[in-house]
């Protein structure tokens, strides 16, 4: 485990933003849009270091969109089609991911239209949201959040993985969700989110988050 230092959710999306300011000053992915993962499972809550990173980025001037990957859910019948507590599908099927590129990570190329769409579906009413799109200009951030992100060749430009030890993991999981601990586990073992991200977030107390900081 690397050395990790206390430090608030605030400090962490205020640092986070100052680095992903200064790459696109440095003219880093082209100078343009930045495509940012919050890497981490649901029982670890990366909407609000989303959210916060979000604010302290329209503060330096930088328009930002928040995404949660729960947007672009499969249907319900194919993300259950081999039952509704199956850990391959959950790990390998969860998300359409030909529709977040086409979506999302398509419009944020180099002359790409900026066009984003911010979901497809809704994962409560299993129904498509039929959102409108956000025009996003060149100097943009797109943030997107939510679990298993890490894996699918998408080219995020930044990775912030919040981790939990697997006692945390499973205390802060819900009894109807514990199911899905081992696809967590996997997904450590083969697809090492900690060794992948540009920062490590161990928040086994939410209150208390500490980190690795960020490399030169």
């Amino acid at each position: 485990m690397p050395t990790l230092e206390p430090i608030t959710w605030e400090g962490l999306a205020e640092r986070i933003a100052g680095r992903l300011v200064d790459r696109q000053g440095c003219g880093e992915a082209g100078g343009g849009r930045l495509r940012v993962a919050v890497d981490g499972a649901p029982a670890a809550g990366t909407g609000p270091l989303a959210e916060l990173l979000a604010e302290a980025l329209r503060l330096r001037g930088r328009p930002s969109l928040v995404i949660p990957a729960e947007g672009f859910l499969r249907p319900a019948s194919l993300r259950f089609e081999h039952g509704r507590e199956d850990v391959d599908s959950y790990l390998g099927g969860r998300y359409d991911t030909a529709a977040l590129w086409r979506e999302v990570f398509d419009p944020l190329e180099p002359g790409g239209t900026g066009r984003v769409l911010p979901d497809l579906w809704d994962p409560v009413t299993d129904r498509a949201t039929r959102s409108p799109y956000a025009e996003l200009p060149p100097d943009a951030v797109v943030i997107l959040h939510g679990p298993l992100l890490l894996g699918h060749w998408f080219p995020f430009d930044f990775v912030a993985h919040i981790a939990l030890s697997p006692g945390a993991l499973a205390r802060r999981t819900p009894e109807a969700d514990r199911w899905t601990l081992p696809a967590f586990a996997r997904y450590e073992t083969e697809t090492d989110p900690a060794g992948a991200a540009d920062t490590l977030i161990r928040a086994d107390d939410p209150r208390r988050p500490a980190w690795t900081g960020l490399a030169d």
